[in-house]
């Protein structure tokens, strides 16, 4: 897609904003999903209003973790460029990646007798886990010649960043998460999935034994789970590929380090959803392109809390006419996968969207719903066609051939 959209370009003063509410799309509970069930009249009159469908992040029928999901969004076909969560993780909380360097994304958890009873640590407060982060770096820094960093995310989530003495190959990071995603089961090894994942593996599974050695007489967080193992990939710029000047505006580090990866300018921010639309609106002038990510509406997805999720969507609703004061060339609200409450976690069910434009249709949808948007004029498309409608609607592009 980008090398139709690129020859294309044509720079103007439109601005574009993509409202990410992670995992939106969901599943019934008493015959309704979370969207449905939610109050939400200012969503509802812009879908009214919008072109609307739905998009697969991936393909049919698969299953898409963020990064796939953030990415098919941004342009980026997920299949071309498969990503590590651990490297969105680092570059997020600040850390610098080098071709020497394998990342990881790890959780905080509960181990009792050698199953995990509970894989997130019960969320502990950033704070704990940021004291608790400090005390694994003071123990662990060097394991076979590697240096260990770690730095601390936002409540049960840290990266750890391992650096070699050399660099790697691409293949070096091919090692599967630890976290068997489920409670009452053992963690998984590292097991390398190719001879030169080897090193990196071994450096690993010490890396878990002597961590587990420092946290064991912790209440909660007495192990780490590893997840996402990755390097740096080489893929092009948001600039070089759709011609946009980029703010990421996200408080999670790791949709920070992948909209670093794409060369958004991503500062690190704390707050609620509130504050990331007063940051929006004290930086509007100075970009082109508006990436807002809202994370609790996944978090109480993958917890099967139904009706906490659904209060999450209500507050962003109530937020909504602060993003429309701006009156954006083009606006776009959507997910990056579907979370359903009823399944604790990521599904393949294709997530609704809206873009809102002066040149769509509209009066196709008369709310923001799953079943609703399958009656827009979108249909259900790949995620990664989003971009290139988004730069349409601005008028951002020129005409195919002659």
């Amino acid at each position: 897609m980008q090398k139709i959209v690129k020859p294309l370009i044509q720079r103007n003063d439109s601005k574009i904003v993509l409202v990410v509410l992670d995992g939106v799309g969901g599943l019934p509970v008493n015959g309704k999903t979370e969207l449905e069930t939610a109050s939400t009249p200012n969503l509802d009159a812009l879908a009214l209003d919008s072109a609307c469908g739905l998009h697969i992040p991936v393909a049919a029928g698969i299953t898409p973790g963020s990064g796939p999901g953030h990415l098919g969004l941004f342009g980026y076909d997920p299949l071309e460029c498969q990503i590590g969560r651990g490297i969105l993780e680092a570059l997020g909380l600040g850390l610098e990646v080098r071709e020497t360097d394998v990342a990881i994304r790890c959780n905080y958890a509960t181990i009792k007798d050698g199953f995990i009873t509970d894989r997130r640590a019960g969320r502990i407060p950033t704070d704990q886990s940021r004291k608790l982060t400090e005390r694994l770096q003071k123990e662990i820094n060097k394991i076979d010649g590697a240096e260990v960093t770690f730095a601390p995310g936002m409540e049960h989530r840290l990266a750890i960043l391992i650096r070699f003495p050399e660099a790697l190959e691409p293949d070096a990071a091919a090692i599967p998460d630890t976290d068997p995603q489920k409670e009452g089961k053992a963690p998984l090894p590292p097991a390398p999935l190719t001879k030169n994942a080897e090193k990196v593996a071994g450096v690993a599974e010490k890396l878990i034994s002597m961590a587990h050695e420092v946290l064991e007489n912790e209440e909660k967080a007495n192990f780490i789970l590893t997840r996402g193992f990755s390097g740096r990939p080489n893929i092009p710029s948001f600039e070089e590929a759709f011609g946009l000047n980029a703010l990421a505006i996200a408080t999670y580090p790791m949709y920070r380090g992948l909209a670093k990866l794409v060369g958004m300018y991503a500062p690190a921010l704390e707050g609620s959803v509130e504050d990331e639309i007063d940051f929006l609106k004290r930086n509007y002038g100075k970009y082109d392109f508006f990436f807002l990510h809202v994370k609790k509406v996944d978090s109480f997805g993958e917890d099967g809390n139904f009706e906490g999720k659904v209060a999450r969507i209500e507050e962003f609703d109530r937020l909504l006419p602060r993003i429309l004061e701006l009156k954006p060339d083009v606006l776009m609200v959507t997910g990056d996968h579907s979370t359903p409450a009823v399944m604790k976690g990521h599904s393949w069910h294709p997530v609704p969207v809206l873009l809102k434009s002066p040149y769509v249709l509209g009066n196709l949808c008369s709310n923001f719903s799953e079943r609703e948007c399958t009656k827009g004029e979108l249909g259900i498309f790949p995620t990664v066609n989003l971009m290139p409608l988004a730069l349409a609607n601005s008028l951002r592009l020129r005409k195919f051939g002659a």
